[in-house]
């Protein structure tokens, strides 16, 4: 994990094109990197579980009834699988150097205007509760339908997450024209998102 403005030195697979972009306006935060997503589901055997849970159904003919609650399943089960306390700790001291060891912070995926929101206190579990929320909303059932419809299956690949302090912010396009951005996001924090 790093720090928004150490995005400009990392791959935009590690941090996604809007971290870099963030970084060039100054705007505090954190990136989260896709392996730390990839061991926290390694780690939880969360493809296994969820390959079990969705093992009935076709992609070919998805019933949306019986899809529904295995979705709610799947979210449930990010939401409740624990990392290891090595990728804990570290989650918890890469939060200070962000800005982000306490008072209010969204987590969103670069790109995205979905997020979940914590009030942080020391050491930081509030904040680590929102990424799981985050997370978990990649298997709420318009998210795994689309999946299925696009792909024929439920799999997904790990992404970047970014906390960033304050609420989240709301579409401002008088401020993305002037960016030359599709869409700049701006909370009373100032610009808190450019994709």
């Amino acid at each position: 994990m790093f720090t928004i403005a150490d995005a400009v030195t990392r791959s935009v697979a590690e941090t996604g094109q809007e971290a870099q972009r963030l970084a060039a306006y100054g705007v505090r935060g954190l990136v989260i990197p896709p392996d730390f997503e990839e061991s926290f589901y390694r780690h939880g055997n969360l493809p296994e579980q969820l390959r079990r849970l969705f093992s009935p159904v076709n992609p070919a003919r998805i019933d949306e009834d019986a899809l529904e609650p295995l979705a709610e399943r799947a979210q449930a089960l990010i939401r409740t699988t624990y990392l290891l306390d090595d990728a804990v700790q570290a989650f918890y001291r890469a939060l200070a150097p962000a800005g982000l060891y306490s008072g209010e912070l969204h987590a969103r995926r670069p790109g995205r205007l979905s997020t979940e929101t914590a009030t942080v206190t020391p050491p930081g579990t509030a904040a680590l509760h929102a990424v799981k929320r985050l997370w978990a909303q990649d298997w709420a059932f318009d998210a795994v339908l689309a999946r299925l419809d696009d792909s024929g299956s439920v799999a997904l690949e790990a992404r970047p997450t970014l906390l960033i302090p304050g609420p989240p912010g709301w579409p401002d396009a008088e401020r993305a024209a002037g960016l030359g951005v599709e869409v700049a996001l701006v909370s009373p924090h100032g610009l808190v998102g450019l994709f």
